[in-house]
């Protein structure tokens, strides 16, 4: 089980009423959601092996050199030019994450990131190189795009917390969209996505980047039915894909997540006992985590 870890903590902040706070009033909504969330993943499905993939860099300066516009929007407005860009963070979500990450290392439970990569990236590389069933959790669509059946690759995409989950195949995709997970990728550079700051082709929406797809197979056969004068393509639907050749050229290279990340050597398998007990101790009463990880620990394995 790999778990999109931003868009989880994100989700259990804006989910949990941050009058959830520790002993001293410092709001730990997102800390004790995320346990919550991870303690329930644990109980419902069983995961042999459970990694929290991490952002290490939000926003590659490698894809933002490919599409400028990439993630921009989400740039904190503050940030100076001779600093790394810092993606806007809720006042009190930002002193959370160092918590998070403490409680992960005390738990046992492995986080993993990649320097110049994001969390996609990381779970992408994981997925390639998983030998058995993977199930990822994100709240992030761009994620559908490793779906593969025949692989085992699911995504598990949460509607009310993670106790109600989408899960997310090819028979899905297909219903939902009408493309398996490779043609997904393809959907959204077509479609474009606000959230993430890629315009898209102008003109070509969602159902029109589906009939595209069903009709030429992938990206690189919509672009050759651009160059066949006698492709079925309308003279308006040729003349903005010829016009966003330039996007398309390095679209797929932002879209797609990287399968072949440097990852540091780490130890996947859920725990059945915390790593550092005693540091646990301390971050439980020192942050009042209280239940959350009380039902955490009692998933564990045993």
């Amino acid at each position: 089980m790999l778990l999109d870890s931003a868009s989880l903590y994100f989700r259990a902040y804006f989910g949990v009423p941050d009058s959830v706070r520790a002993p001293d009033g410092t709001p730990v909504n997102a800390v004790r959601g995320l346990l919550d969330f991870i303690g329930r993943l644990v109980q419902d499905h069983r995961p042999d092996d459970l990694v929290a993939c991490w952002d290490n860099d939000w926003r590659p300066h490698w894809r933002v050199e490919l599409i400028p516009s990439y993630k921009a929007h989400r740039v904190a407005a503050e940030t100076a030019e001779d600093v790394p860009d810092e993606e806007e963070v809720p006042d009190t979500l930002s002193p959370q994450v160092p918590v998070i990450e403490e409680v992960l290392k005390a738990l046992g439970i492995a986080r993993v990131g990649a320097d110049g990569y994001e969390a996609d990236d990381v779970i992408g590389t994981l997925a390639a190189r998983a030998e058995g069933p993977v199930d990822i959790v994100t709240g992030d669509r761009d994620l559908f795009q490793l779906v593969d059946d025949a692989r085992q690759r699911r995504v598990l995409y949460p509607l009310k917390g993670v106790g109600t989950l989408q899960i997310t195949d090819e028979a899905w995709l297909r219903q939902k969209y009408g493309v398996d997970g490779p043609g997904y990728a393809d959907l959204a550079l077509l479609r474009g996505d606000p959230s993430d700051g890629l315009p898209g082709v102008p003109g070509v929406g969602e159902k029109t980047a589906a009939k595209l797809l069903e009709a030429y197979g992938d990206l690189a056969g919509i672009m050759a039915a651009v160059d066949d004068p006698r492709s079925r393509l309308t003279p308006a639907q040729r003349k903005r894909l010829d016009e966003a050749r330039d996007y398309l050229a390095v679209a797929p290279k932002v879209v797609q997540v990287a399968r072949d990340v440097p990852l540091p050597e780490f130890d996947p398998a859920l725990p059945s006992e915390p790593r550092d007990p005693e540091r646990l101790e301390e971050l439980a009463a020192r942050w009042g985590l209280g239940g959350a990880l009380t039902r955490l620990l009692a998933t564990l394995p045993r």
